[in-house]
């Protein structure tokens, strides 16, 4: 019993001496609570919608008010038509849209039922399935509230979903996998591998090569890139022949949007690995810092629009925020560049800054 007490007794002081390892362990369960608590919302409000009315009337503009006024919708843009609807779902502007047919009122008004489409973005099911309830909901009080003044509405919702008709839950989640598989094999295993080097002092030993910091760096996370690229391949691959999740896309930029993804993702791993002094701290950091953001404020798993501001606010620095919006716009809608060209540009300044501060962290650890 002696044995096992002293052996307690090293290793609390072994933790209470490392700082570093004992703010992570007291953060870290109560950084969770607060993520889990705000972030695992199955509801959903601010819905993104877009309405077409083509010829205003008194009708239509009662609608629309009933829309500001369900607390559920955010609208974003009143148009005349629709042929600009494609692209505010592209670029993920509108997540959902209400077109009503011209000459609304006076179709009613002579006992015709008029139509009433509902669009919704089913790339996210839940977002979609949303959309489709409640837009259908304030329709239908719309007229049963105007039936009891006078005489029978006939007004008909139709709905139809977009880039995910048969709201498969695969669809929505394969592309999240991608940049979560991405972050396990790109930030958690570059900062343990290298804080592990770190504590056998292989990596000291290289202060006495020709290698400048940068030229160490890069032949230490070569492997991981070409790594995370074969992960790349294969969850697209597996996404086609598994689960059936289509790419509508460009295979290419999918690519080219992973190994920029890639790229931040290792800067991470070694901007923790040059501010931990071991393996354990190294790990759990990893895991505050890229696997909890990457699962709960990517909007990879629950959407976005369900949290509180400020998690909303914090989930902008988060990389794979955009990656999961890049890889869901490339396989499911098909877009391109010219709609994805600001989370893509947003990757490649993450990357860059992180790449400058990893670079710099590492060499003040390597001369220290």
């Amino acid at each position: 019993m002696s044995a096992l007490a002293g052996l307690v007794r090293k290793e609390v002081f072994h933790i209470l001496r490392d700082r570093r390892t004992l703010v992570v362990i007291v953060a870290m369960p109560i950084l969770q609570v607060i993520l889990f608590g705000y972030a695992i919302r199955t509801d959903v409000d601010r819905v993104r919608l877009a309405i077409v009315d083509p010829a205003p009337d008194a009708m239509t503009i009662a609608l629309r008010a009933r829309f500001d006024a369900a607390g559920v919708f955010d609208t974003v843009a009143v148009l005349p038509d629709a042929r600009s609807l494609e692209s505010l779902f592209k670029r993920g502007t509108a997540q959902g849209a209400v077109l009503f047919e011209p000459g609304f009122a006076e179709t009613l008004g002579r006992g015709l039922p008029a139509n009433v489409l509902i669009v919704g973005d089913a790339s996210e099911p839940n977002t979609g399935s949303i959309v489709q309830a409640y837009a259908a909901s304030v329709v239908q009080t719309y007229a049963q509230e105007q039936l009891a003044r006078g005489p029978t509405l006939q007004i008909v919702p139709t709905v139809r979903m977009r880039f995910n008709p048969t709201r498969q839950s695969s669809n929505l989640f394969v592309p999240g996998l991608m940049a979560f598989v991405l972050t396990i094999v790109s930030s958690l295993m570059t900062a343990i591998s290298l804080t592990r080097e770190k504590e056998t002092g292989t990596l000291e030993a290289l202060l006495v090569s020709p290698l400048r910091p940068w030229q160490i760096i890069a032949g230490k996370v070569a492997p991981y890139i070409v790594v995370g690229f074969v992960s790349v391949l294969g969850v697209v691959a597996e996404a086609r022949l598994v689960f059936d999740v289509p790419l509508r896309g460009s295979l290419t930029l999918l690519l080219v949007e992973g190994v920029l993804f890639i790229l931040v993702s290792l800067s991470l791993g070694i901007l923790i690995s040059a501010r931990t002094s071991s393996q354990r701290v190294a790990m759990m950091g990893a895991l505050i810092g890229t696997m909890l953001p990457t699962m709960l404020l990517s909007g990879f798993i629950f959407p976005l629009e369900s949290m509180p501001l400020p998690l909303r606010a914090i989930s902008v620095i988060v990389p794979a925020r955009w990656f999961v919006l890049v890889a869901r716009s490339i396989m499911l809608k098909g877009t391109g560049l010219a709609y994805l060209w600001q989370p893509t540009l947003v990757l490649v300044l993450m990357a860059a800054v992180l790449l400058a501060a990893s670079t710099r962290a590492f060499h003040e650890r390597l001369e220290g």
